[in-house]
């Protein structure tokens, strides 16, 4: 038994340790924008079913509860936490938030359309709207090399004022992808997340339509990590694999008090 001990409490100090790196990743990225905080998700692992809860105790009674011996704790995954992140205002033109649902789409540089909410675009050196590294956002929008001014409008209209004319011109809008599970989006870094069966397929269109959020020209939306939180689940989970630790220990002088005695 006191192997089965060992073995329990080493499942809880792999599982801590996957908390912690979970939370490490979460405090790194408190300036990332538009970054979506994680939250591990754990499950038990089998039982050991010594006694069969209602099985016969005798010939006349049953046993009303069992005997089952569990055999630790597992990763069950990670969930994304996507609730709004705080919207800050940069001045910058071709910066824009996102309030509400949804994901700017980009091209990757191996045709694939990625998702991100991360809004701080740039211009290119031929005037396409691209992400800082360079990903092009789609439907692509080009400025033109005279354009004195570019505003960003809540349905995501792309509007610049040329030179030599009253009227801004509109090059174009911005869509956004909305998904029935925006948690099966898969992360895959540089602030992008690509479809997956389990997020199912996109819902494109203008913000504002069809539970899409709309666009906030001239802002960022922050990372939505509370230091604090994270603070204080980073203390729970060293506590606990503290806790496992000393289990190990603990366990570890049983075996050695047995082996003397005997």
């Amino acid at each position: 038994m006191s192997y089965g001990a060992l073995h329990v409490a080493r499942t809880g100090l792999d599982a801590q340790g996957f908390r912690m790196q979970v939370i490490a990743n979460n405090l790194a990225n408190v300036n990332t924008t538009g970054f979506k905080r994680d939250r591990a998700n754990f499950e038990t692992l089998g039982y050991q079913i010594m006694t069969q809860a209602g099985a016969p105790s005798s010939a006349e009674n049953r046993y009303a509860t069992g005997l089952n011996l569990g055999t630790g704790v597992e990763l069950a995954g990670t969930s994304r936490m996507d609730t709004q992140g705080t919207l800050q205002t940069t001045g910058n033109a071709l910066d824009v938030a996102i309030e509400g649902q949804g994901y700017f789409q980009v091209q990757m540089p191996d045709g694939r359309t990625g998702y991100t909410r991360a809004g701080n675009f740039n211009r290119s050196a031929d005037g396409t709207i691209i992400t800082p590294d360079g990903k092009p956002i789609q439907p692509q929008i080009q400025i033109p090399e005279d354009a004195t001014s570019v505003s960003i409008g809540a349905d995501g209209t792309v509007s610049a004022q040329v030179a030599g004319q009253s009227e801004p011109t509109e090059l174009g809008r911005i869509e956004i992808a909305r998904f029935a599970n925006p948690s099966g989006l898969q992360a895959i870094g540089d602030n992008i997340l690509v479809e997956t069966a389990s997020s199912g397929a996109p819902l494109v269109g203008a913000a504002g339509e069809e539970g899409r959020g709309t666009l906030r020209g001239g802002m960022l939306e922050g990372s939505n990590v509370n230091v604090v939180e994270e603070l204080v689940d980073m203390i729970e989970t060293q506590r606990a694999y503290e806790v496992n630790s000393k289990m190990i220990q603990a366990t570890d002088e049983m075996m050695k008090n047995a082996t003397q005695t005997l």
